[in-house]
Order: structure tokens, then C-alpha cells, then sequence
């Protein structure tokens, strides 16, 4: 039965959780893109070894707000400043409700003056449209939906193509495609280059732990500029990632993404409820996971917890400030990634062969959810002390990973927990849930974000969090002996030599450097057969030029130079 609004399918099911954990709208579904172009271990291989391309045109939401009051409106629901927010910039945006608990997060753009996009899921895009309507402001909203989920083989459209140019190799790829030169455009600020004669907009991050752009534009170009892309990037590589993998990158980079909306609760947010429909996300969602409580509040996250509390300020007004600054300066409960133990989880898998009844819920591949949002229990000592909240496999760390929190005593990087894998009784009437047993599994605490160049190279921010603090040594480089998977990392490997002493100039201890340079160049010599010596000659020069700046010791960086075939 689809209800007038989300307050009154609320008040018809009796209790949200178990309306939304019987939910029958299935998995998050990342629509409209191909499952695989190759297979997708080699997708997931690609982004932290060659180059790969995202299509991200059709699983968000964009939403447009233009008008006098549109800084205003979105800088009343953002939990981070909008002191230094311009033309040309793009923030992470992630408002809360009046109690400091989150309700999702996207990506704002600053197109122009009195424009703005939010590129996201649907529960953010929805609060701002409907704060955008209830408080007056002096706007107007596009709402530029994701594509459904099956199209059942009707044409698809949308405003804007999206496609994501990630990986070591992407650089190289970007060059070619703007006439040699790449384009000056700085870390989260917008630009343009131009792509098979076309001008193009361009956003500057490193959604694969290198940096890469992110490129957009009208939808009618979509097919010219991907051929154009693909074609660029064949001497680097290039691979384009389908939907099984996509979702996947997220576990190797740090960031939850679909956080159970904290609306459901709540009379300041009963008018919300009562204005978003009874098909609306929120109403539909599902919600999956070990960890069964009959109150919501039970699974709403704050920003501390999601690790957001670098960007959050209160140099604003905005919805939730009050509840969050009670917060500050108190114990919170920490994002981590944890890393699943493998006897574990081949136990797992091999109950697939096991007499009806006695199997455990199923951990698909790559991706594993099975639900919007995900909840499992994390257990020490027969006490639950976090959740998992998005888990899968990464073919690159050759484990099953998830993200999620604990409490601050067990977020130490080695602590080992327990995961309650599997749904109370049997199972939820879920689609995606087969009746199964519940079981244990051993995971490890590990860092976040997992992937070693994913979590050195992030800007300080939303997916990664300070990894030392002044006056303290800072964390290595480079894993640079960790097994390589593929005869052509000894090239990527290298080039990183010249860009070590760059990245850590204003920190890095001389030995420090002189190390893992060293140790770069050992790892080039196992690769002989792979790596060319420009590349080799290039790495030792960068080096040499960034060595004298810093007092680092020129004759360490110059070993880069020293291998030979």
C-alpha cells in the first residue's frame, strides 16, 4: 500500500525499524551502468594501478538551487563554514537534524554567482528542496532525479553526464585529452578543459587515492566524450568500472555512504515527514544488518562518528548547531575500517554447500550490503561496542573489509572484535534475504582509510583524518615492498619517488625519506623487464629538484637513478 506521506506510513506500520527492515524495495541499486566492462577484479586493480573511468551520471540525485537566498538556504542546513566559499569551489555538505544527527551527504558545487548544485543521494537532496520551500527563501529548485533503478528497457535521460578520470595513470590521460598540459585547477576547486574539442567542467579530487577529475557536462555528449576518454587512455591503461565495483572503491578510501536518515523521529521534523511522500526514498528505504532495536534513534550517526568533525564549525547558524556544539569535547564513538578475518569467512561461504537450514547469510561479491542502509553488530567480550556499516571485498587488499564505528577504547588500529553477521531469526522478509543462521565472524581494526596511497594522498577532510599531529613523526610514505599484483606497478612505483619528498616536504624527517626512496628504487629493480629508464631518470630529477628546498639529503633521493636493465 503507497501512504499519502512518510508520517503516515510511519503511523501505519506501528514501528519504523520494522517497517523499514522488512522494507521490499531490495538493495541499493546502481542503475543503468553495465555490471562489468572486464570483470570486476581487474576494475578494482585498475584504480590503484593504471587509470580507470567512473560513470557516475545516473546513481545521484542533482539538485539545482539558484536564486539571492541560495548561499543562505544551503549555508543554514551545512554543518561546515561557508566563510571561504566561492565561485568555482565544491564542499562536502552533510546537514544534520535539530539534534546534531546526521541525515545524509553529497557534494555541493558553486557554479556561479546565486548557483548551486548538490550532487548526492536522495535524503539530503530532499531536506534541502523542502527547506528550500518551507522557510521562504527566495530560490528556485531543480530536481534532476536519479535514474530508476530498472528501467525495464525504456530510454533513460538525465541533464548531466558525470564521468570520473581516477588512478595513478590518470594525469597522463588527462594531458592527452587537453592538448598536452594539465589543467591548473586546485584540490575540491572547479575549472575547464577541453575533451574531443569540447569545453568541459572539471572538479579537482582523488576519489581513487591519486589525483583525478571529475568531469561533467550535457547529457547529448555523454557518448562522444566517454569514446573520446577511453581513447586517450589506452596507452595508460585505462579501464572503464561497471556497477558491480564502483560502490567497492569506497572501502578501500574511508567513506560511509548511506547513513540511516535521521528524519523518523522527532516533532520539529514531523512537518518534514509529513510533506515527503509515501513513494519517497525515506519511505521505501531498507534497512539490513545483525543489529535489530526497536528504536530508530538507535541507528542515527552524528558527525563525530562519521568522521566529520574536521569540517564541522560553528562560525554559521545552522540546524543542529545547539546538539552539536553539547557534543564537542566529548568521548565519541570512532570511524574505522575493519578487516574480516579469511578462515572466517570461507566458513561463510562454504555453508552454501550445507543442508537447507544450516547455511549463513550469504556475503555477496564485491559488494556485500543488502539493504539502503546496513547495521551490524560489533562485538568485545560478548558487549556490543560499534557497527559495520558498508562492507564488501577488495580484490587489491585481498580482503573482506567494512566501514563503520566503535567506541574510542577499541578504535586503536589491531584491536580484534567480533562481527554478528546474519539477521535475528532466521531473517527479515527482506527481497535480498534468504533464510539463513546468524554466526560470528573475527574482524581487525584497521586504518581509515584502508588503501595505503589512498590514506597519504587524501586531502585532510571527509573520508581521511589528520594522521599525526605537530611535532610528531609522521606516518611512511609508501608501503613500497607490500606484493605487487601486476608487473606494471614497478613503473607506478617509482615515478612516486620524485613525488614522496613533495607530499611530506613540510614534515618529512630526512631519514624518513632517504628510506623509502631507497626502498623505491629497490622495488623498481624486481620490475627491471617493466620499468624504462626515462621513468627512472625522471623520478631521480624530481627528487633532486625538491631535496635541496628541504635539506633532505639529494644523495639518497639521487638511488632512484641507479637502477638499470
Amino acid at each position: 500500500m503507497v501512504y499519502k506521506n512518510l508520517e503516515e506510513a510511519i503511523q501505519a506500520s506501528g514501528n519504523v525499524v520494522k517497517m523499514l527492515r522488512n522494507s521490499q524495495i531490495g538493495a541499493y541499486v546502481y542503475p543503468v551502468v553495465a555490471p562489468e566492462f572486464t570483470n570486476w577484479r581487474d576494475e578494482q586493480r585498475a584504480w590503484a594501478e593504471t587509470c580507470v573511468l567512473f560513470d557516475q551520471t545516473h546513481h545521484m540525485v542533482n539538485l539545482f538551487v539558484e536564486g539571492p537566498d541560495a548561499l543562505k538556504l544551503m549555508s543554514h542546513l551545512a554543518t561546515n563554514s561557508f566563510k571561504n566559499f566561492a565561485v568555482g569551489k565544491a564542499k562536502q555538505f552533510a546537514p544534520c537534524n535539530y539534534n546534531g544527527q546526521v541525515i545524509g551527504d553529497g557534494i555541493l558545487f558553486y557554479l556561479a554567482e546565486n548557483s548551486l548544485v548538490f550532487v548526492g543521494r536522495n535524503p539530503t537532496a530532499n531536506w534541502i528542496q523542502y527547506n528550500a520551500q518551507a522557510g521562504k527563501y527566495d530560490v528556485r529548485v531543480e530536481y534532476d532525479d536519479r535514474s530508476p533503478s530498472r528501467p525495464m528497457g525504456k530510454p533513460v535521460f538525465r541533464k548531466f553526464y558525470r564521468y570520473q578520470i581516477q588512478g595513478p595513470n590518470a594525469q597522463d590521460v588527462i594531458k592527452k585529452l587537453n592538448g598536452g598540459i594539465m589543467p591548473d585547477i586546485k584540490f575540491f576547486n572547479m575549472g575547464h578543459m577541453t575533451i574531443a574539442g569540447r569545453k568541459v567542467r572539471a572538479l579537482r579530487h582523488g576519489m581513487a587515492g591519486a589525483p583525478g577529475l571529475e568531469v561533467w557536462g550535457p547529457y547529448a555528449d555523454s557518448d562522444e566524450i566517454r569514446a573520446a576518454i577511453l581513447k586517450a587512455g589506452e596507452d595508460a591503461g585505462i579501464i572503464q568500472v561497471g556497477a558491480r565495483a564502483y560502490a567497492t572503491n569506497t572501502l578501500e578510501s574511508g567513506w560511509i555512504p548511506s547513513p540511516v536518515p535521521a528524519i523518523y523521529t522527532g516533532e520539529r521534523m514531523k512537518p518534514y515527514r509529513q510533506w515527503l511522500p509515501g513513494t519517497s526514498y525515506e519511505a521505501n528505504a531498507s534497512l539490513g544488518g545483525s543489529f535489530a532495536s526497536d528504536n530508530i534513534e538507535d541507528y542515527y550517526t552524528t558527525p563525530y562518528e562519521l568522521g566529520y568533525e574536521s569540517f564541522t564549525k560553528f562560525d554559521h547558524d545552522f540546524i543542529g548547531r545547539e546538539a552539536l556544539q553539547t557534543m564537542q569535547g566529548k568521548v565519541h564513538r570512532k570511524k574505522v575500517t575493519f578487516a574480516w578475518n579469511n578462515e572466517d569467512v570461507n566458513k561463510v561461504f562454504a555453508s552454501m554447500f550445507a543442508p537447507p537450514g544450516e547455511n549463513y547469510k550469504f556475503i555477496d561479491l564485491p559488494l556485500s550490503n543488502y539493504a539502503s542502509s546496513s547495521f551490524d553488530t560489533i562485538m568485545s567480550g560478548g558487549k556490543m561496542v560499534g557497527a559495520s556499516m558498508f562492507s564488501g571485498y577488495s580484490f587489491n587488499e585481498r580482503k573482506m573489509l567494512s566501514l563503520g564505528f566503535v567506541e574510542e577504547q577499541y578504535a586503536k588500529v589491531g584491536t580484534k572484535l567480533t562481527l554478528v553477521w546474519g539477521e535475528e531469526d532466521g531473517g527479515t522478509m527482506k527481497t535480498t534475504v534468504e533464510r539463513h543462521k546468524q554466526t560470528e565472524l573475527r574482524v581487525e581494526v584497521g586504518p581509515t582509510p584502508y588503501a595505503q596511497q589512498a590514506r597519504e594522498t587524501y586531502h585532510q577532510g571527509w573520508r581521511s583524518a589528520r594522521l599525526w599531529r605537530r611535532g610528531q613523526r609522521p606516518s611512511p610514505p609508501l608501503n613500497l615492498l607490500r606484493t605487487c599484483r601486476d608487473r606494471r606497478c614497478g613503473t607506478f612505483r617509482l615515478r612516486h619517488a620524485a613525488g614522496i619528498a613533495r607530499r611530506f616536504q613540510h614534515a618529512a624527517k630526512r631519514e624518513i625519506v632517504r628510506s623509502h626512496i631507497t626502498q623505491a628504487a629497490s622495488h623498481a629493480q624486481r620490475f627491471d623487464d617493466v620499468v624504462r629508464p626515462d621513468v627512472a631518470d625522471q623520478a631521480g630529477r624530481g627528487a633532486r629538484h625538491q631535496a635541496p628546498q628541504r635539506g633532505i639529503d639529494a644523495a639518497a633521493l639521487g638511488v632512484a637513478q641507479q637502477r638499470r636493465h
